[in-house]
């Protein structure tokens, strides 16, 4: 049966992947604590097991489109925070980022001397100590273009499978102790009383939600304002401004047979029926205990609607959300959340708002629809891919890898098929930012180029290096993950150091940092999970596209330093 298994797997050498993808995504989903593989680790050490098990055929095209596409699609929705960051508040984050980077990348070519490693465990040293398994496609480029015969080509892209799998684990399971648990007692801090000061700062409230969760949620009633109401006689603007701090908003109201827009001029008088928005807490402290609700089912319908809107507004990048409701066009309107990226930010007053930032709205449809015109614009969903965009960004991208070269030390670097396609993807994205309908690719697309794409890839290395996985981890013994240690640790120390003593960073914004310099998600989670707080991704999202990009390069940098 197990022989039958074997030739049926080397037959349909396509069927096989897709086991190793599934395999890949079920071993991934284990966890241990805030620690689990992922599903592209997951796919490595299932395409190591099947690649041992059958002699899988592996084709190198299938490798190549698989890894242009996500290096593409990476590109692409990094793009607005990569391209605009050196214009933003996040300066500190991006220097830590940078510092990391280049402390990792230092630190990997001197494990891999000590060790007299060759290019393919050198670059897989990196790929996994640093948990960038993009690395490996980098580098497996690098080594494909190298002036050697295939089959020794064949053993370094095999070698750097092995080095991968063999310091991935504590790549990634060092960050998170070293983030949650080291640094705090380096500092002696509390991290979630550290995160309530930080809240404390930006405008977050916990015990008396204020501007951040008023944005969040609301409803819309109906009161009929009596002799005894405390906003009869006032004006809208002065009775919406009664509760100080709160989002509460009179939409319209009815005065006898007459339904009337509010205006903020306009004097309310008892007897009045007003439509008003707030949250419910709000509204009782505004009305009064004792005020009389109305089912007005004329007066309450108002057409509402809720919109993702690109922030493109070169004015009103570098306001906080405390600057931006205070704009007249804000009059009405609530905000449900505020992404970055991939990212979910914290809604509170402090938070800067960037170019390229989406945020869903929610209010009357006169309202939303003209806050839109100062927000940006409204990207309504979209199922349709620009495939001209795609196919000519990924093209010309590889051409000038292919053709830009430079020399260091009198040896040939070209940028390679690969960051040349990173390249257009990151100025696709930029260009989103400017032109919103350019290039449009829907998000669940992208997703599943970098999510599909790179677990395909990893696993197809993976069922490459299978046959010699054994005896490429006896060869590199148990230096290899000492080696591994060293370089994902050293970059920790020193961003740790660089932050802590130089950049004098908040330490939630600075373990934010971290996490996002190492490109490793789940420790920032972690975080979030011990401090009782999301503010830490404030820290992990200008250090992460930075990271994410420069750590991917590494890979053919380690090949050629090694190669000579």
């Amino acid at each position: 049966m197990l022989t039958w298994l074997a030739q049926f797997l080397v037959r349909y050498p396509e069927l096989a992947l897709f086991l190793v993808i599934a395999a890949g995504y079920w071993i991934g989903s284990f966890r241990i604590g805030a620690f689990s593989l992922g599903p592209v680790t997951g796919a490595l050490f299932a395409g190591l097991a099947v690649g041992d098990f059958a002699h899988v055929p592996v084709s190198g095209m299938t490798k190549s489109f698989l890894f242009l596409l996500f290096l593409f699609g990476v590109g692409y929705s990094v793009g607005p925070q990569f391209m605009l960051a050196m214009k933003r508040d996040g300066l500190k984050p991006m220097l830590m980022a940078v510092v990391v980077s280049l402390t990792g990348l230092a630190a990997a070519i001197v494990a891999a001397r000590v060790l007299r490693l060759d290019a393919g465990f050198a670059a897989g040293l990196m790929s996994g100590a640093l948990s960038q398994s993009a690395a490996m496609g980098t580098a497996t480029d690098a080594v494909n273009s190298l002036p050697v015969s295939e089959a020794q080509r064949a053993l370094l892209v095999s070698h750097i499978a092995v080095a991968d799998a063999v310091c991935y684990i504590f790549g990634y399971a060092g960050v998170i102790t070293f983030c949650t648990i080291v640094v705090p007692a380096l500092l002696k801090i509390d991290l979630k009383a550290e995160a309530l000061k930080l809240e404390q700062t930006l405008g977050i409230t916990r015990a008396k939600p204020g501007l951040a969760s008023a944005w969040r949620k609301f409803e819309v009633r109906a009161y009929r304002l009596d002799d005894h109401a405390a906003i009869a006689g006032l004006s809208v603007a002065a009775a919406e401004a009664r509760v100080p701090g709160q989002r509460v908003f009179i939409h319209r109201f009815r005065r006898g047979e007459r339904i009337l827009e509010a205006e903020p001029a306009t004097v309310l008088a008892a007897g009045d029926i007003i439509a008003l928005s707030a949250p419910r807490q709000t509204i009782v402290e505004l009305i009064g205990p004792r005020g009389e609700e109305v089912e007005d089912r004329e007066l309450l319908d108002i057409p509402v609607i809720s919109a993702d809107v690109f922030l493109i507004n070169r004015e009103l990048a570098g306001s906080s959300l405390q600057q931006a409701s205070e704009q007249s066009w804000a009059r009405g309107l609530y905000l449900r959340s505020l992404s970055r990226g991939d990212e979910a930010l914290p809604i509170a007053a402090g938070v800067v708002l960037q170019r390229g930032d989406m945020l869903r709205i929610v209010g009357p449809e006169s309202v939303v629809q003209n806050a839109a015109k100062s927000i940006g614009v409204i990207v309504a969903p979209s199922t349709s891919i620009d495939f001209v965009v795609l196919g000519l960004a990924i093209f010309f991208g590889g051409l000038v890898g292919v053709l830009l070269s430079f020399s260091i030390g009198g040896v040939t670097i070209s940028l390679s098929t690969s960051v040349g396609t990173l390249l257009a993807g990151l100025l696709v994205g930029y260009l989103r930012t400017r032109l919103p309908y350019f290039g449009r690719i829907p998000d669940g697309a992208i997703s599943l180029m970098t999510s599909l794409g790179l677990a395909a890839f990893v696993g197809l290395t993976g069922i490459h290096a299978g046959p010699v996985f054994l005896s490429a981890i006896r060869e590199s013994g148990v230096g290899l993950l000492l080696g591994g240690m060293f370089v994902t640790l050293l970059p920790q120390i020193v961003g740790f150091c660089f932050g802590h003593f130089v950049l004098r960073m908040n330490p939630i914004l600075m373990l934010g940092a971290l996490t996002g310099a190492q490109t490793v998600t789940a420790a920032m989670a972690a975080i979030q999970e011990r401090s009782g707080s999301s503010v830490v991704v404030l820290g992990y999202t200008p250090a992460y596209p930075i990271s994410n990009i420069l750590l991917t390069t590494w890979g053919s940098i380690m090949v050629v330093v090694f190669a000579g």
